[in-house]
């Protein structure tokens, strides 16, 4: 995990349950429609719209060289593209996933390709 032990990730948002694993490598946190959604780590918002197909409102952080963040399914984005984010801070709040419940995607990406998000998470406030 270079680049990712060094820095310091936080939960996106507060949980309602266990996160629950996703095929392809991203998991999902339920929780309340609205609920505040923070940057894991601090970066660069690199991508902020719904134009890659099942994702809703997309929030992506570039974190480093290798590492990006996903944050999907927001029902309110209040960052911008080339925007500065730093570790905890609301980027977003939570909206609605594919089963109308709230939920939000979080996925983190290492050189283009999904890793374990709980890696970095596991211990983490």
């Amino acid at each position: 995990m270079t680049g990712g032990t060094a820095q310091k990730w936080v939960w996106p948002t507060d949980r309602a349950g266990a996160p629950l694993a996703v095929s392809g490598g991203g998991i999902l946190l339920s929780g309340m429609l609205g609920q505040d959604v923070r940057a894991a780590s601090g970066g660069r918002v690199v991508y902020t719209g719904s134009g890659l197909r099942g994702y809703g409102n997309l929030i992506i952080i570039k974190h480093g060289d290798s590492l990006l963040s996903a944050y999907a399914h927001n029902l309110e984005m209040l960052v911008r593209e080339g925007q500065n984010v730093a570790t905890g801070q609301v980027i977003a709040h939570m909206g609605e996933g594919a089963h109308q419940a709230a939920t939000l995607y979080f996925e983190i990406r290492q050189n283009g390709r999904p890793i374990d998000p709980v890696l970095f998470l596991s211990g983490a406030k």
